[in-house]
This record gives structure tokens, sequence and C-alpha cells, in this order.
């Protein structure tokens, strides 16, 4: 199975992109092999998602980023490494998430990429990006056991 989780809150204007997407990607015919997830702010919740899938494709808000368009591809190691090593809290979700999995997932680790979201995405973006984790899972085909890359969004 493919995992698409998008993470955010939607009652809070700079944390809604991930719910945004979410909510587009419900609209749109999604291949057989592709589950769509609101991970909320469910952070080391969403392991039991991630481990035993193939391929899984993390939305989130990012900041700190260059994102022209408002979107980023980045290494899962890469968000792995911006916790801060301070326990867990709403801020660690995800890259806490990264951080133990090797240690925690009970099954081989899929690939993983990560959609980074400008806060307070527009509407426009928010498509794109719903666009970009399908194409993302569908290009994971050809890579498959190699890392991610710290790679724009393609054209």
């Amino acid at each position: 199975m493919n995992r698409i989780i998008c993470i955010g809150n939607p009652l809070v204007a700079e944390d809604r992109a991930g719910f945004e997407v979410f909510q587009r990607l419900r609209t749109m015919e999604l291949p057989n092999d592709v589950e769509v997830i609101d991970g909320g702010l469910s952070g080391l919740d969403l392991l039991r998602f991630v481990d035993g899938a193939q391929r899984v494709v993390f939305v989130d808000n990012v900041e700190g980023e260059d994102t022209d368009d408002g979107l980023v591809v980045l290494e899962p190691d890469r968000v792995a490494e911006s916790w801060d090593g301070a326990g867990y809290h709403h801020g660690a979700g995800l890259p806490w998430l990264l951080k133990i999995l090797p240690g925690v997932a009970e099954h081989a680790l899929p690939t993983i990429r990560i959609v980074g979201m400008a806060p307070r995405s527009s509407s426009a973006t928010c498509w794109k990006a719903a666009a970009l984790c399908l194409q993302l899972l569908h290009s994971a085909d050809a890579q498959d056991g190699q890392p991610a890359s710290n790679q724009r969004r393609p054209a």
C-alpha cells in the first residue's frame, strides 16, 4: 500500500496546509493502491500508517525553507535532523517520528518523501501539492531502495 499522510491543524491558519491538501486529494480519482490519511496532529501515532507501507508521502508545513512556489520536497533524514532533541512536543511530530522510525519499525522502511508547504499556502498551491504527492508516489517506482534526495518540486 502507498500512503499520502497529510499533517496539520484545520483550526490554525498557519498549520492547515496538510489538511487543505487532504481535502483536495479526497475529491480526486486515486489509484487503488493509494490511501490518503488525515494525519492531523497525530505525530507518533502515525507510525501505524508508515510501518508496512511500500511508499509514503507526508505533507506538512515547513518554515525556513526556500519555497519559491510554496512547495519543496525534503529528505526524510533532513527533516528528522530538525528535531531539537528537547523531547516530544507539537513541533516535534514529524521530525520525531522520522528520527525514531528506523529503530521501531517492524517491517522494512518504505520509500519516504516529504512535501513541505509554506504556511498559509494558496488554494492553487494546495492543488499543486496534491498533484505532486501523486507524482512522487509514481516516480518512486524507479527509485525504490534509493534515499530520497533534497530536490525542488518537479516542473
